[in-house]
């Protein structure tokens, strides 16, 4: 039996960030939730995850920051992110930042999300 896959959901909406976190620990992953870009960057520093699910929009530092910060720190759990911003510039920037993939959330389904994460994680 291999040891459970961990994740980690940085998104500052509350509802988006628990219907995630639900429908993972639904699939078997253990998850971590926090609200915060300065927030993640502390957790990912102490703590090993297989996967972060990153929100873009976000007060204070942003999904943006947290990818450039990740690459100065060299931490390079893969990155898929969730948005809302669906402009392609935005994916290409996230891409070039080093996000493995992009969900714009308003066009995604939270089950494609999982399919996602799962083929990823070869779960």
């Amino acid at each position: 039996m291999s040891a459970q896959k961990k994740i980690l959901i940085v998104d500052d909406e509350k509802p988006m960030a628990r219907a995630l976190q639900l429908k993972l620990d639904h699939s078997g992953f253990e998850t971590k939730v926090v609200n915060q870009g300065a927030e993640a960057l502390n957790v990912l520093e102490r703590e090993k995850f297989n996967l972060v699910l990153l929100d873009l929009m976000m007060p204070n530092l942003d999904g943006f920051g947290v990818l450039m910060e990740l690459q100065k720190r060299k931490i390079n759990t893969p990155i898929i992110v969730t948005s809302n911003l669906s402009q392609r510039e935005d994916e290409k920037r996230a891409m070039e930042l080093g996000a493995q993939h992009y969900f714009v959330k308003s066009n995604t389904p939270l089950s494609k999300i999982v399919d996602y994460v799962k083929k990823t994680l070869k779960v």
